[in-house]
């Protein structure tokens, strides 16, 4: 018989997580190369720390469109301002505070307000781009302190990049929210029913808000990272990457619906798509291939956890 285990999602996950080390170390030898091993997870640091994030706000049966859009505008303030010549640390804090308020708006017009949340964030996700590329026009903007690209590109501890710390960190942190406490019980309540939440006494808005200001600065930290390891900031830095951060959270189990979803499941599925990535370069697939692959998962992790519900539930009534 199948050990519990793996009859689980998350046993599932760690089935395909173990398949596709050995078919990346089978078809490209540098795979497994220390270097190789830290470039996998520099390269998307920024995606993975703010699918953190979302993990809770989905969790919550909302989305928010709007983080990729936040890092950019974040990467931009910032250079904006280091190049209008104001001192790198009050710009640090002047992009916090452009954090604080993008997950305010959101959180305004969908706790308060009461508009759905995918139409707020898509609007937001234009809004904040928009005001990004103003910012910056078409030019590449850089000239960062020194001490501020070191954060980005430079190891720390042991070697490891800050923003691999502030990830592990953030993960323990978020693990222990949502499965620990009285807030991460009233984040899964809320996402089961929210009117049930409501009547029962919980504060549903502060809830949500609480959510969506912390997504945003989860989206602006990571934002300057991004900024800091390149060292240059663009317009359009940090397009798309929405697409990555919700495939990566729906992948870990988590369901669109609300509700459920655990944090394991989500790291996961975070290994499973950056060794994909990482194993397709290696493999000289193109980047717009790779693009289509991770579409293809958002579409499977959203539909097969509701075929194996639907057939879980007719073999219960046989």
């Amino acid at each position: 018989m199948m050990p519990k285990a793996l009859k689980s999602w998350e046993g599932g996950l760690l089935a395909i997580f173990l398949l596709t080390l050995a078919f990346n170390a089978a078809n490209a030898p540098e795979f497994l190369t220390l270097q190789n091993q830290i470039n996998l997870f520099q390269l998307s640091i920024e995606k993975i720390i703010v699918a953190l994030a979302m993990t809770l706000i989905i969790v919550n049966a909302e989305v928010d469109l709007s983080v990729a859009s936040i890092m950019g505008l974040s990467a931009a303030v910032f250079a904006y301002a280091v190049n209008q010549g104001v001192p790198g640390g009050l710009a640090l804090l002047i992009c916090l505070g452009v954090g604080t308020l993008a997950g305010l708006i959101n959180a305004v017009l969908i706790a308060r307000v009461g508009i759905p949340s995918l139409v707020v964030t898509l609007a937001m996700m234009i809004g904040f781009r928009g005001f990004a590329r103003v910012l910056v026009k078409d030019t590449s903007l850089g000239n960062f302190p020194v001490w501020f690209t070191d954060l980005g590109q430079k190891g720390f501890m042991l070697g490891i990049p800050l923003s691999l710390w502030l990830f592990l960190g953030l993960l323990i942190v978020l693990g222990v929210l949502l499965h620990r406490t009285g807030f991460g019980r009233q984040v899964v309540v809320i996402g089961t029913n929210a009117e049930v939440a409501r009547f029962s006494g919980l504060n549903v808005a502060r809830v949500k808000t609480t959510l969506f200001v912390m997504s945003a600065l989860t989206a602006t930290v990571a934002g300057l990272f991004y900024a800091a390891r390149l060292g240059s900031v663009r317009g359009d830095s940090a397009l798309g990457f929405e697409l990555d951060i919700i495939t990566m959270v729906l992948m870990g189990g988590v369901s669109i619906f609300g509700g459920r979803g655990t944090m394991p499941g989500v790291v996961l599925s975070i290994l499973i798509i950056l060794n994909l990535r990482n194993g397709m370069a290696l493999m000289n697939i193109t980047g717009h291939i790779q693009t289509g692959v991770i579409g293809v998962l958002l579409i499977a992790s959203v539909l097969v956890p509701n075929i194996v519900s639907d057939l879980r539930a007719r073999a219960a009534r046989v």
